[in-house]
C-alpha cells in the first residue's frame, strides 16, 4: 500500500523471533509456539497481514480475557474409521488444529476420505494452511471455522454470525505439491482482520465492508472498530454481495451460515453468538476434511486435468488495461517464493508491536531497515 514504510524480516528470523515472545511473554510451550509462529509468518510472507504476526496483539487479549488456555490439551470426544470430534478444551489454535488435521489426514489417507469437526478452539490462522496440508497429500483439502459474531444477515441489523472463512485446496500439475487451487476467503466482503490493518493504516474502507448500528454504511476504519468493539450487538461485517439480495447479499450470508453450521453444528460446539462469553473460553468452531484424488482415477491424469481447466480459465480474453487473470491462490504463492527469497515486509505499526513486545520480554531485537 503506497505511502506505508515497511521493514523486512528473513523468513526464520521472523519465525524465531515470533516463537520467543509466544514461549517468553505468553506462556506457550515449544511445540505451541512454533506452530502459531508458523501459522502466523506464513500469512505474512503470503502478503495477507490481517492474519500475519499482528495477530500477536489479538492472541495476547485472548490470554489476558481468560479466552484462551495454553498448556491445555485437545481430546477426541467421538470418532469413526473415517471421523473425529475434538474438544479443544480453549487451547491454542493452531495447535488444537494441527492436532486435529494430523490425525484426519491419518484416517484420510486409510479410508479415502476423512472429516472433523472441532469445538472450543481458538484463532486458527489462515485457513489455506491447513487445507493445504491435505493438498500437499494429493487430496481435497477443506478448512472452514466461525469466528466472534462479525456480520449482519440479509435484512437485520444485529451480529449473529461470524466472518466464517472458508478454504478449499485442489492439488494439480505434473508434480505432488508443485501447484494448488486454494479458494481461502471469509464470507463477509473482508475478514475482520482487513479492517484492522486499514485502522492501523489510517485509510479508507470502500463502500460494501461494513454498516454502522443504524446500519448506514460506514468507510472510517478507525470510528468502525471503536464501534465494533464498544458495541457487541449492532453495526458490523457485511457478507459477500453487501446489503439486500439485488446484488447477492443473501447468498453470502447463506455461505457464513453453511460455515456456520457444519463448524457448530457437527461439533456441538458453540455459535459465533456464544463466543467469547465472560468467563468461559473463546468457543471457536472449526471443521476439517479431506478426500483422497485417487478415488476418482489416475492421479497424474486427474492433476493434469484440472491444471488444464485452470490454465484455460486463466488465459482467456482479459479486460481493457488487465494483463493477466489470477486464479485462486497464485498471488499468495508467488508473495512466498518473493518473500523466501528477499524477506517478509511488515508496516511499521506491527514492528513497532514487536518492538514493544521484545522491549517487555528484555530481548536486543533488530530494528530491521526501511525497504
Amino acid at each position: 500500500m503506497s505511502g506505508v514504510m515497511k521493514n523486512t524480516y528473513a523468513y526464520g528470523e521472523l519465525m524465531k523471533l515470533t516463537e520467543t515472545l509466544l514461549v517468553s511473554l505468553y506462556g506457550y510451550s515449544g511445540a505451541e509456539a512454533q506452530i502459531t509462529a508458523e501459522v502466523l509468518v506464513e500469512a505474512d510472507a503470503r502478503n495477507i497481514p490481517s492474519h500475519g504476526v499482528s495477530r500477536l496483539d489479538f492472541y495476547r487479549g485472548n490470554l489476558k480475557g481468560g479466552f484462551a488456555r495454553p498448556g491445555t490439551e485437545p481430546e477426541i470426544v467421538y470418532e469413526t474409521p473415517s471421523s473425529l470430534v475434538i474438544d479443544g478444551h480453549d487451547g491454542v489454535g493452531p495447535y488444537i488444529a494441527g492436532f486435529s488435521v494430523e490425525r484426519m489426514l491419518a484416517k484420510a489417507e486409510k479410508q479415502g476420505g476423512a472429516f472433523c469437526s472441532v469445538r472450543n478452539s481458538n484463532h486458527f490462522g489462515i485457513a489455506g494452511f491447513w487445507a493445504e496440508k491435505a493438498a500437499q497429500k494429493n487430496m481435497i483439502g477443506l478448512a472452514f471455522t466461525n469466528t466472534r459474531t462479525c456480520g449482519i444477515p440479509t435484512y437485520g441489523r444485529e451480529r449473529v454470525l461470524g466472518t466464517n472463512p472458508l478454504c478449499v485446496a485442489i492439488p494439480c500439475g505434473p508434480e505432488e505439491g508443485s501447484r494448488v487451487f486454494m479458494l481461502d476467503m471469509a464470507t463477509t466482503t473482508v475478514a475482520h482482520g482487513k479492517v484492522e490493518v486499514y485502522d492501523r493504516r489510517r485509510q479508507t474502507m470502500p463502500s460494501g465492508w461494513a454498516v454502522d448500528d443504524q446500519g448506514l454504511v460506514m468507510h472510517d476504519a478507525t470510528a468502525f472498530e471503536k464501534l465494533f468493539w464498544a458495541n457487541p450487538q449492532f453495526g458490523g461485517h457485511l457478507y459477500l454481495g453487501g446489503e439486500g439480495e439485488e446484488s447477492g447479499g443473501h447468498k453470502g450470508f447463506g455461505l457464513g451460515l453453511l460455515v456456520e453450521l457444519l463448524c457448530s453444528g457437527l461439533s456441538l460446539g458453540a455459535a459465533s453468538y456464544d463466543t467469547f462469553l465472560p468467563g468461559g473460553g473463546s468457543g471457536i468452531t472449526h471443521f476439517f476434511g479431506a478426500i483422497r484424488l485417487d478415488l476418482f482415477g489416475g492421479v497424474p491424469a486427474l492433476k493434469a486435468h484440472i491444471a488444464g481447466i485452470l490454465d484455460h480459465v486463466k488465459n482467456g480474453a482479459k479486460a481493457e488495461g488487465r494483463e493477466r487473470i489470477y486464479i485462486h491462490g497464485e498471488k499468495e504463492a508467488e508473495a512466498r517464493a518473493l518473500a523466501l527469497k528477499n524477506g517478509i515486509s511488515l508496516d511499521e505499526a506491527t514492528c513497532r508491536m514487536l518492538e514493544s513486545l521484545c522491549a517487555e520480554a528484555g530481548l536486543s531485537a533488530r530494528t530491521p531497515a526501511p525497504q
